[in-house]
């Protein structure tokens, strides 16, 4: 079964049983890059498809399939133009492992683009780049094919002007913004600086713990603000969450219902480790922040009606101890967030038995 789609701005390519029905309801003339735009084309999607029955429910824990995500084109500080992907992993709690070949490649410039081979649970948005291959145009299309549970899929990755992305719209995807909004202090938003401390490669035997060190600064934009998702700080106003109010507006939080369209967040920066290559299961301690969409109460995810972000040591180290259940090269990402652009870093383990 090959189902291809894009899904990073909801203009999707989808199999020839469907592809008639977007067609006549003219849905790939939606094209415009803000999360808004972007969410409510494919909720009508989803909802016209549901009607037909070719829709299928996203409440899964696992035995579903992983879609490739475009997310948009951007220019780095070097001038060159980058594409930019992630992925939906349709479960809240399989996360699935491909490695790099037929089932997790694509097809310019080799299979290996830096994509992951461990995909977490849910949405995972801006979570790499592939330099745009010389002499790429508009019509040309760079294809990651990712194949889990026996289910084909396709993002395209295009140099359309409707895809540019910049941090504002990214911002936006992200949750930290609502639908349409920015201010001159949204626009001066830099990603936080991030680095490993000491090397980026280590090596060590399976079962034996090693502590891993983060640094990160931040221009303290935006201001933390915790709850932010949900109706609580809403309600507070321009107070927001303070000691006298925490405990109600945060029940209030989970138990109110989304009021919008596009997922919400809870704005603070935070930094978290995850598996992002490797063969085996690699536990962290103490259990690190969640860097997928968890919208569950009560999840340790930014996502998440009820959450803090904790605060950062004033140096801005925070070690971790991590432990490998099984020999082979691991990749790990560590990603700090300030709750509207993210800093990534990689450090490779070496474990053997």
């Amino acid at each position: 079964m090959i189902v291809t789609f894009r899904i990073g701005d909801c203009g999707l390519r989808i199999g020839d049983a469907l592809r008639n029905r977007c067609v006549k309801a003219n849905l790939r003339s939606i094209r415009i890059p803000q999360s808004a735009i972007r969410n409510v084309a494919l909720f009508g999607l989803l909802a016209a498809l549901s009607s037909s029955g070719a829709a299928q429910s996203l409440s899964y824990t696992k035995g579903q399939s992983v879609a490739p995500a475009y997310e948009g084109w951007e220019q780095g500080a070097d001038g060159a133009k980058y594409f930019v992907f992630g992925y939906m992993n349709r479960n809240w709690e399989e996360e699935i492992d491909v490695p790099v070949g037929p089932d997790n490649g694509f097809n310019v410039g080799g299979a290996d683009q830096g994509q992951p081979t461990h995909f977490l649970p849910r949405r995972n948005r801006f979570i790499f780049k592939v330099r745009v291959p010389a002499g790429f145009g508009e019509k040309d299309e760079l294809i990651w094919t990712l194949t889990t549970h026996g289910r084909t899929e396709k993002a395209y990755a295009t140099l359309r002007p409707d895809y540019v992305l910049d941090d504002v719209v990214k911002a936006s995807e992200t949750g930290a913004l609502g639908a349409g909004t920015s201010s001159p202090e949204v626009r001066s938003n830099k990603p936080p600086v991030l680095r490993i401390v000491e090397a980026n490669t280590r090596n060590i035997k399976v079962g034996q713990q090693v502590t891993l060190v983060s640094e990160v600064k931040d221009d303290g934009i935006p201001k933390r603000r915790g709850a932010g998702a949900g109706a609580a700080v809403r309600a507070a106003g321009a107070g927001g969450v303070t000691g006298d109010n925490t405990g109600a507006l945060l029940a209030r939080a989970a138990s109110s219902p989304p009021v919008r369209i596009t997922v919400g967040k809870n704005v603070g920066l935070h930094v978290t480790w995850f598996l992002y290559r490797g063969p085996g299961k690699v536990t962290f301690d103490p259990p690190q922040i969640k860097a997928w969409e968890d919208t569950r109460a009560g999840a340790n995810s930014p996502w998440a009606p009820i959450w803090l972000a904790p605060p950062i040591p004033a140096d801005g180290k925070q070690p971790v101890t991590v432990t490998f259940s099984e020999p082979g090269t691991y990749v790990l990402r560590c990603r700090a967030d300030d709750g509207a652009l993210v800093s990534d870093e990689e450090l490779t383990v070496i474990v053997s038995r």
